[in-house]
């Protein structure tokens, strides 16, 4: 697997992915967002629609229950678990830390920093690491006005990765390198926004493109 569509942010406007299928890549994955507050029914068929495989994590937006429908789907749930594909691991961190809004996927740094920590212990270190997660790290394509909203959790663990996807803060789309990491926010989906991601054989090869549609 070298070439990844990274989508985030749909939050059920499900409109624009007809076009993301006509792009070539090997597999799929989603940061976040799939629905907004529910409903849960069409996550399955919308996630059905890619003809490659497709990892996944819900965002703070999408209903807790949201877990055992990725489970049962056709997508691989990454929730607080993680996958190694060839020279590729990817890493998942659902949900968001906390915000103002009490949204329904919210956990507390305490909460993030115990699953990365663990996270980061068992996983397989590969030629290219993967952190996906909804929240992007404190400090990293998380401004919103003059507030940094990120984790600081994510941000303390980021450097054991070469590259964060992120969403969550839909104004910050873009790529940026922090600590030496490179980090990414493809924009919301449901705008058309997304990003192509290509894995090349050695490490820190790594090349992405947003695109729209």
């Amino acid at each position: 697997m070298t070439d990844v569509l990274l989508l985030a942010d749909l939050h059920g406007n499900y409109g624009k992915l007809e076009a993301f299928l006509s792009y070539d890549y090997d597999a799929v994955i989603i940061a976040g967002d799939i629905t907004n507050f529910g409903p849960l029914e069409p996550v399955d068929s919308v996630l059905s629609r890619f003809e490659v495989p497709c990892f996944a994590i819900p965002g703070n937006c999408d209903p807790r229950e949201i877990i055992d429908v990725l489970e049962r789907s056709d997508a691989v749930c990454l929730h607080n678990s993680w996958i190694s594909l060839g020279n590729l691991t990817i890493a998942g961190l659902g949900g968001s830390n906390e915000t103002p809004f009490g949204t329904p996927f919210e956990l507390t740094e305490e909460e993030i920093d115990g699953e990365l920590t663990r996270i980061v212990k068992h996983m397989d270190r590969n030629v290219h690491n993967v952190l996906l997660s909804h929240a992007p790290p404190y400090e990293a394509l998380d401004a919103v006005g003059e507030n940094h909203v990120g984790s600081q959790s994510i941000r303390k663990h980021m450097t054991q990765f070469d590259l964060v996807c992120c969403a969550h803060i839909h104004e910050a789309r873009g790529i940026a390198e922090v600590d030496g990491v490179t980090v990414v926010n493809p924009g919301s989906a449901s705008d058309g926004y997304g990003a192509l991601i290509r894995f090349g054989k050695e490490p820190k090869d790594i090349h992405i493109e947003l695109i729209t549609v």
